[in-house]
C-alpha cells in the first residue's frame, strides 16, 4: 500500500478501550466496522475523540449524567447555519435529522432510515448508532444508562415547547431530571466556530410587496385585540415570521433568506431582537427605530430576548401569546405564571402569511415561469449530453443551479438539489457527493428535485425521467403517481378543508396495487422565503386550505436499490365554479414543465385525467412558450412544443395524434410551405 493514496495515514488511541482506529485508505469501504482488529474507519469519518473529551469535563462541574445534542437552531429552523451545526461538529454526521446523548462513558447517535447509511460512513468508533429516531427510544435509554436522581443536560434553546414536553413526560416519572442549560456546551469547547455571516439584512423592493410593516403590525395587532383571551403582547421566534412582518430578508441560513432575530410585538410597541451592528443607517430609518411611538421598532440585542422578556413579564396585566410549534423551551420557561400565557399552535403571523396577497401571487407565478425555463434547459441538455456517458448526478446538479442563475431576480438555490439516478433515487432524500454520485445512463430512471430563490418568489419542482426504454413496471408505478398527482390538483372542495383529509386521493391509485410512498405529499411554499413553509400542506398538524394558499404536490413510488418517482409541482388554491355550491376551491398548477410522456401509459387515465392533463399542457404553452421565445432560446421552444403535444384518451402509451406530433415537428417555414 502506498503512502500516496492514504487520507489520513495515522493510528489513533481511542480513548475508551485503548483500542486503536485504522483511517482506510481512498476508495477502499465506505463503511465503518467497528468489530474489525484494528476497528476499520472510511475516509469519511470524523475523529471525535478530544471533543467528546472536552464535552465530558464540562459536564462534570454541572453535575449531569447525560447531554443531548439536537440537530436544530434556537429558531427550530429546518435549514441551519454552519455556525449551529453543533451535532456535526460533534459527531461528524451532517444530515437534518439526529439526536445525540454524551455520559461518560458513551455517545450514542439516533437519526431515521434515510440516514443510517449515511452516519455510518461518518460518525467514528466512539459513536454508537441507534437506528430509531423518536424521542420514547433517546429516553428509554437514558432510564437505562443513567441512575434514578441522575440529570440530563440540555440547551432549552434547541428544544421545542412541544420536545420539552415529550422528554419531560418519559423521564419525570422514572426520576430523570431535565436540566436546563441556556449557555450551549458544544459551543464553550467548539474552536473554530464559524462566525456570523457578514452580510446585513435588506428591505423588499416595493414592487414585490402590497403590505407595507406598517399594514403587517396593524393586521397583527387586529388579532391581538379580537382574541378572547386577551393577550397583550405577541412572541414571534421562527425566523420567516419577523422576515415577513418587516419586509426584511437576510442572508445567515443556507438557502433561506433568513437572519437571526425575535420579535415581542405589543399594542403599542415593537422591539426587534438582532444583530445591532448589522443594521444599515438606512434600515433604521425604514423602521423608524429612532423614535417611540406605536410604529416605532425598537431594536435590541439579540442575545437579550430572555432578559428583555423576563422585563415585560414582571408588568402588571399581561399576556404573551405564543405558537408553540416554534417557541423554544428556554423563552417558553419564563412565562410564569400560567395566566400571562396563551398558546396556540401556530402564532398568527405563521398562519396571516400562510395566505398570500394579490401581488404575492402574481409574482410567485412569474417566478415559476422563469424557473419552468431553467428547468427544459436542463432536461434538454441531458436528452443530448446522457447517451455520451459523460454526465453525473453532480453535473446535472450543479448545470440546473447555472440555469436559474441566469435568470431575472435569482437569488440561488433554494435548497441542495436531489438529482439522484438508478438506486440513488430509492432514496428519497439523496444529494449527490463526489463519493456518491452516479454516472447519468440511458438505461436508468432518473429523478431530479430542484428549486431556485427568486426575489420574488420561490420554487421547488420534481420530474422523473427514462431517456431509454423503460420496463413496463416503471411506466405503471409512474403513471400511477401522475395519476395521484392529477387528482388532488383537479380536486374540488370546501373552503376550509383540511389537507389531511384530501392526502389519500395522491396514493390511491398506487394503493390499488399494493404500492406507497413514505413521505408526506405536500408543504407550503414562500415568497422569497422557505422552501418548506407551514402550516399549509397535508399533514394532520397543517392548517385548512383557504384561497391564495400556495403547496407542493408530490406523491412518490420508491422501489429499493431499484429506481425512484416523484412528480412535485407547486399549486394555489382558487375559487372554483360549481353547479350548487359556493365557496369551493381547487388547485391551479403553476409549476409548468411537462412530464416524460415515454413512461406515460395513458390506457391507465381516466377521461377526466387525460383531459387535465392536455389543458395543463395548453398552459405550458401559452404561459411559458411566450417566455421561451423572449429569452430566444428555441431548441427548448421546440422540445416544449413536443412534449405538450395533447394525449388521446386511450391507447397503451402516452400516443398522440400523427398530425399533431407531425404539426409539432415541421419547421415552421416548411409547415407554412405546405399550408
Amino acid at each position: 500500500m502506498s503512502s500516496s493514496g492514504w487520507i489520513l495515514a495515522v493510528c489513533l488511541v481511542v480513548l475508551e478501550g485503548g483500542r486503536h482506529a485504522v483511517w482506510a485508505e481512498e476508495g477502499s469501504g465506505s463503511e465503518r466496522n467497528c468489530s474489525a482488529i484494528p476497528p476499520y474507519l472510511p475516509p469519511t469519518a470524523v475523529n471525535t475523540t478530544l471533543r467528546i473529551r472536552d464535552l465530558r469535563a464540562s459536564m462534570i462541574p454541572l453535575n449531569i449524567s447525560a447531554y443531548i445534542i439536537p440537530a436544530t437552531d434556537a429558531h427550530l429552523s429546518e435549514y441551519i447555519a454552519p455556525r449551529d451545526a453543533r451535532l456535526a461538529w460533534m459527531s461528524g454526521f451532517t444530515g437534518s435529522a439526529g439526536t445525540a446523548v454524551i455520559t461518560q462513558n458513551k455517545a450514542v447517535l439516533w437519526t431515521d432510515s434515510r440516514y443510517w447509511i449515511q452516519a455510518e460512513r461518518q460518525i467514528d468508533c466512539n459513536w454508537e448508532l441507534e437506528r430509531d429516531a423518536s424521542v420514547r427510544s433517546i429516553t428509554n435509554w437514558l432510564i437505562l444508562e443513567i441512575p434514578e436522581g441522575g440529570q440530563v443536560g440540555f440547551d432549552p434553546f434547541l428544544f421545542s415547547v412541544d420536545t420539552f414536553d415529550v422528554y419531560n413526560t418519559n423521564l419525570a416519572p422514572a426520576g430523570r431530571i431535565l436540566k436546563s442549560i441556556p449557555d450551549n456546551l458544544v459551543d464553550k469547547i467548539w474552536t473554530g466556530r464559524p462566525p456570523l455571516p457578514p452580510d446585513n439584512p435588506i428591505r423588499l423592493p416595493d414592487n414585490v410587496i402590497e403590505r407595507t410593516w406598517p399594514m403587517k403590525v396593524e393586521q397583527i395587532r387586529a388579532q391581538i385585540s379580537d382574541n378572547p383571551y386577551k393577550p397583550t403582547a405577541v412572541l414571534l421566534s421562527a425566523l420567516d415570521e419577523t422576515a415577513w412582518l418587516f419586509n426584511l430578508r437576510g442572508n445567515d441560513i443556507p438557502f433561506n433568506p433568513f437572519f437571526y432575530s425575535y420579535t415581542l410585538l405589543s399594542m403599542d410597541e415593537i422591539w426587534l431582537f438582532v444583530h445591532i451592528e448589522r443594521i444599515t443607517e438606512e434600515l433604521k430609518v425604514y423602521l423608524n427605530s429612532s423614535c417611540y411611538h406605536s410604529y416605532c421598532v425598537q431594536l435590541l440585542e439579540y442575545s437579550s430576548v430572555r432578559s428583555y422578556l423576563q422585563s415585560y413579564l414582571q408588568k402588571l396585566n399581561v399576556r404573551v401569546w405564543v405558537g408553540t410549534e416554534y417557541t423554544n423551551q428556554a423563552l417558553y420557561e419564563l412565562i410564569t405564571p400560567e395566566d400571562k400565557l396563551l398558546t396556540t399552535t401556530y402564532s398568527p403571523v405563521l398562519t396571516t402569511k400562510a395566505v398570500k396577497d394579490a401581488t404575492e401571487q402574481h409574482i410567485l407565478k412569474e417566478a415559476h415561469i422563469r424557473d419552468a425555463v431553467a428547468v427544459m434547459q436542463l432536461l434538454v441538455w441531458l436528452e443530448k449530453k446522457v447517451p455520451e456517458g459523460t454526465e453525473t448526478e453532480l453535473t446535472a446538479a450543479h448545470f440546473v443551479d447555472q440555469c436559474r442563475s441566469k435568470q431575472k431576480n435569482s437569488r440561488g438555490p433554494s435548497f441542495e438539489t436531489i438529482s439522484a439516478s438508478g438506486a440513488n433515487a430509492a432514496l428519497a432524500h439523496y444529494s449527490p457527493s463526489n463519493e456518491t454520485a452516479r454516472k447519468l445512463s440511458v438505461d436508468e430512471m432518473y429523478l431530479v428535485d430542484s428549486g431556485g430563490q427568486y426575489l420574488d418568489g420561490t420554487t421547488d419542482i420534481t420530474r422523473t425521467v427514462h431517456w431509454g426504454k423503460p420496463t413496463d413496471f416503471q411506466k405503471e408505478a409512474y403513471t400511477r403517481v401522475l395519476m395521484g398527482n392529477i387528482e388532488i390538483s383537479r380536486s374540488v372542495f370546501p373552503a376550509g378543508t383540511r389537507g389531511v383529509n384530501m392526502e389519500m386521493l395522491g396514493r390511491r391509485a398506487l394503493w390499488e396495487v399494493g404500492l406507497n410512498y413514505g413521505h408526506g405529499t405536500g408543504h407550503g411554499l414562500g415568497n422569497y422565503f422557505g422552501v418548506h413553509e407551514w402550516p399549509v400542506g397535508f399533514q394532520s398538524n397543517n392548517i385548512p386550505f383557504q384561497e391564495g394558499m400556495f403547496t407542493s404536490i408530490e406523491p412518490g413510488y420508491y422501489k429499493e436499490n431499484d429506481f425512484g418517482i416523484r412528480i412535485e409541482d407547486i399549486a394555489v388554491t382558487v375559487p372554483a365554479t360549481t353547479k350548487h355550491g359556493n365557496n369551493y376551491l381547487t388547485f391551479e398548477t403553476v409549476s409548468l414543465v411537462p412530464y416524460d410522456r415515454k413512461l406515460i401509459n395513458t390506457s391507465l387515465l381516466s377521461p377526466e385525467q387525460v383531459h387535465w392533463l392536455n389543458k395543463y399542457y395548453e398552459s405550458i404553452r401559452s404561459v411559458v412558450g411566450p417566455e421561451l421565445e423572449r429569452q430566444a432560446l428555441k431548441e427548448e421552444y421546440d422540445w416544449m412544443m413536443k412534449h405538450t403535444a395533447p394525449f388521446l384518451s386511450a391507447g397503451a402509451s402516452a400516443v398522440i395524434s400523427s398530425v399533431t406530433l407531425l404539426v409539432t415537428m415541421l419547421p415552421s417555414v416548411l409547415l407554412h410551405n405546405l399550408l
